[in-house]
């Protein structure tokens, strides 16, 4: 009997392409559609009203349907609402939108608190203080409203007496943090004692007859000062305090309440003979008048008119005693009153039109151009209206005493204004040598770095690299003695910070002479890492175009290597993928063009310069198969280049630690080889892949969880087995020995128990076998002759074809016959759908597979 050939049916294509296409149908759209908003209809009967009027409803519809219960999230339930319109009043639209708009400042004014925390940090002492506190006594008790007329105003007489007594104790040897959480406690009480009506008590803790003024500053400002600075304050004093804490009350008394209380309030600071006293006290009054009548500006500039009549007492007799008494030097003394001056002048300056800024410059001139106070009014007013002034203030500020305040601060409070504000361009080359011939005379480096930093961002913004080179040579010489840059890192990060906002061109970055040992001086391992990573970070934000320019190369590569050797073993993960995306993104900007020998000698440069971040070397593998790509229409020297290439790859591939990276390359690598015509470089790449499967493990770590290796090792099969198709035989090797050492290698895998992948890599390669028995196959690569022209629809090669098929197929069935034993042992069992889903599973790719086969 003679035997049958089995063999694979004939396949077309295109039509069988055709004929898996979706059909297309018209379809009406109706009033209903699954993915069509709900509309909902709520009709609403209301009854009553005025007489004789009938039922009326109205009808609301909605795009959304309404949910009872998030709408209470909102505050927009019933109760909720009718909470809200039964407790606040109605006022006409026009009137509130008024009041707000006429008593509330802006966003654009910054607040008290906001200042509290950078006063505490630049007003410190390390010595220790004192504070008195009131111990009150249990018996003050909150009044209860049944209470009779005389018990009440004996209870008060009993508490006015402890009192007289004094109930207090004072707390010594604090520290400042100490103080300031005393402060912190007083304050709480005091609203406690409010809050529960116990208003005597309220005013004990207010009322210290030994409070100094350490305890006045830190009500006010928040401010602690040295502990040997004190003067008395007293009751009388500490009660304007409170009078004009509960300034918004006076709204309820009279209409005018508030703007006759500032007047009399301001008339009453005049009576306080200590200047540092009086001057926090108008602070304070016009925080408040800033809270509850910001518009009522005349009371504002008569405190500060009277700050500067009264600042004269600064150099009297009286304050000079106490200092040299105290041992408090005046530059330092006068410090203190920096923090108040600026609220005040801050307030003063809030929208205000810019003839109040000649109007307190004339003013300064009469006292002698103050330093303290021209540095305030600096600080205060908009930077507009200072640049366009630059010149006038550099002339007041040359007139000043710099005994009492130095003048490379009052260079530094202009250097802020023009740094953001620009002054007239004619005069900005002399305002800025005139500057720096105050700043550099500057000894202390800590006092030198504060003022240069802040006016290298004018240096930046209006002149060239000239000019900003010959600032950061100034900047060397001043902070190189005695490792003094150690102590101003942060100042020389805002350096370079500046420099890189307004110089994004780097060749001319680079080409600055004291660029590079600029940052030289950032030897700490870490504050360099940084700096070198804000360089990057701007050289990818804002590189248009690839560069090959040498000096660029050069400087960065020692930017990006200084990154790199910061890793060790400590490093994080999150840490290295940040350093390798910066360096990724420096390789993707570098191009020699046309020059491929450079190209690739430029990352056989980089493979050495970053070997310990492992995604860099990935990207590197990437760049050299991409660069073999480009070189088929450029370069005459193909085969040779695509060879260096090739070894490149396979030279750096075993290096890497993740199993899956180097699979992926070796396929990817062998794929880019095969596109070349380099078939031996091919077949050396899909051999390595190959020989390296035994080695995955059966879970692999996944953002450090560990995770089954099962479907990543499925997905690379698959991909491996696509490739397959246009990869012809070795000659020596014999028929299909790539696909046979690949089933081979999945028949010894360990796979996890229960385990179905293997029989899903059989059921995979069906496919590629049937497409390999074609006369023609699906895709071909151009220029390389698979083995549909090698073999040429040969029986004997159709013969393995099918013997091949006939193992994979007897391999399956097996399986499912195994499959099918469980089943039947488990059915009287308790078991689901899904106890069986791998079976099912099986069948219907094994039913998809067999028919194509013809088998």
């Amino acid at each position: 009997m003679a035997s049958v050939q089995w063999h694979s049916r004939t396949r077309k294509y295109e039509s069988e392409l055709h004929m898996c296409r979706l059909e297309v149908l018209a379809v009406e759209f109706s009033e209903y559609h699954p993915l069509k908003a709900i509309t909902v209809t709520d009709s609403k009967s209301r009854r009553g009203g005025r007489k004789g009027s009938t039922s009326s409803s109205s009808s609301s519809s909605s795009s959304v349907a309404p949910d009872p219960l998030s709408s209470m999230l909102y505050g927009t339930d019933p109760l909720s609402l009718f909470a809200a319109v039964s407790e606040t009043p109605t006022l006409p639209h026009s009137i509130s939108l008024g009041r707000k708009r006429e008593e509330e400042v802006g966003s654009d004014f910054e607040p008290w608190s906001s200042k509290r925390g950078e006063i505490l940090s630049r007003f410190t002492t390390t010595e220790k203080l004192s504070i008195n506190l009131f111990m009150g006594s249990d018996k003050s008790k909150a009044s209860s409203p049944s209470s009779a007329v005389s018990e009440k105003v004996r209870t008060r007489l009993e508490e006015l007496d402890d009192l007289e007594e004094g109930s207090q104790r004072e707390l010594l040897n604090l520290s400042q943090q100490d103080y300031v959480n005393r402060i912190e406690e007083l304050n709480q009480s005091l609203k406690e004692a409010w809050g529960s009506d116990q208003k005597v008590k309220a005013l004990k803790i207010i009322v210290q007859p030994k409070s100094s003024l350490l305890t006045l500053i830190m009500h006010i400002s928040g401010l602690v000062v040295n502990s040997s600075s004190k003067f008395c304050v007293s009751v009388l004093q500490a009660l304007r305090y409170v009078e004009a804490a509960l300034l918004k009350c006076n709204r309820f008394l009279t209409k005018s309440g508030i703007q006759e209380m500032l007047q009399r309030l301001t008339a009453m600071i005049r009576g306080i003979g200590d200047p540092l006293v009086a001057v926090y006290a108008r602070a304070y009054l016009c925080r408040v008048g800033m809270e509850v009548a910001p518009h009522l500006k005349d009371s504002l500039n008569k405190n500060f008119f009277d700050l500067l009549a009264s600042f004269r007492q600064v150099h009297g007799e009286s304050v000079q005693n106490q200092l040299v008494l105290q041992r408090v030097e005046i530059p330092i003394y006068l410090t203190l009153y920096s923090p108040a001056i600026h609220w005040i002048l801050q307030c003063v300056a809030y929208r205000a039109p810019e003839v109040l800024l000649t109007e307190m410059m004339d003013r300064c001139k009469k006292l002698g151009n103050n330093a303290l106070l021209l540095n305030s009014v600096m600080w205060a007013f908009r930077a507009e209206f200072v640049a366009t002034r630059a010149t006038d203030f550099i002339g007041m500020i040359k007139d000043c005493d710099e005994a009492g305040f130095p003048k490379h601060l009052l260079f530094a409070s202009l250097g802020r204004s023009l740094s953001v504000a620009d002054p007239p361009e004619s005069e900005r080359l002399s305002i800025l040598n005139e500057a720096w011939k105050v700043i550099t005379k500057v000894r202390s480096p800590r006092d030198y770095i504060n003022c240069a930093e802040i006016w290298v961002e004018f240096t930046c913004r209006h002149f060239t690299k000239r000019e900003v080179n010959t600032v950061l040579a100034d900047i060397i010489k001043h902070i190189t003695p005695d490792r003094a840059f150690e102590d101003a890192y942060p100042q020389l990060q805002s350096v370079i910070k500046k420099i890189l906002t307004y110089f994004h061109d780097f060749s001319v970055l680079f080409s600055m002479e004291k660029f590079l040992p600029f940052l030289d001086m950032f030897q700490k391992d870490s504050v360099r890492v940084e700096v070198c990573k804000s360089i990057m970070e701007v050289f990818i934000k804002h590189q248009q175009e690839p560069t090959r320019d040498p000096v660029i190369l050069n400087a960065l590569l020692h930017v990006c290597k200084t990154m790199h050797d910061s890793v060790n073993a400590l490093t994080l993960d999150d840490e290295k993928r940040a350093l390798s995306l910066l360096i990724n993104g420096f390789i993707c900007m570098v191009s020699f063009g046309r020059d491929f020998e450079q190209q690739l000698s430029f990352c056989v440069e980089a493979r050495a310069t970053f070997c310990n971040l492992e995604p860099v070397i990935i990207h590197l593998i990437h760049t050299v198969n991409q660069l073999a790509m480009e070189t088929r229409h450029h370069s005459r020297k193909t085969a040779a280049f695509v060879r260096a290439c090739a070894a490149y790859g396979f030279i750096t591939i075993p290096s890497l630690t993740s199993i899956f990276s180097r699979l992926n390359l070796y396929l990817l690598s062998g794929q880019v080889a095969l596109a070349n015509q380099c078939l031996s470089q091919a077949d050396a790449f899909l051999k390595a892949a190959v020989s390296l499967l035994p080695e995955v493990p059966r879970t692999i770590s996944i953002e450090g969880k560990q995770r089954s290796s099962e479907p990543f090792l499925l997905d690379f099969i698959n991909n491996f087995l696509s490739t397959l198709l246009v990869v012809p035989d070795h000659p020596e090797q014999g028929v299909l020995y790539l696909v046979r050492g690949l089933l081979n290698m999945v028949q010894d895998y360990t796979w996890e128990d229960n385990s179905d992948a293997k029989i899903r890599v059989y059921i995979s390669a069906l496919p590629l076998l049937g497409a390999m028995s074609q006369e023609s196959y699906l895709y071909t690569i151009p220029k390389v002759d698979s083995n549909e022209t090698l073999y040429g629809g040969d029986p004997k090669f159709i013969a393995e074809i099918n013997k091949l098929c006939e193992t994979l197929i007897g391999q399956v069935l097996d399986h499912l016959k195994g499959l099918g034993r469980d089943e039947v042992r488990y059915s009287s069992e308790k078991t689901s759908a899904s106890d069986f889903a791998p079976l099912v599973t099986l069948q219907r790719d094994l039913i998809l597979i067999l028919p194509p086969l013809n088998l």
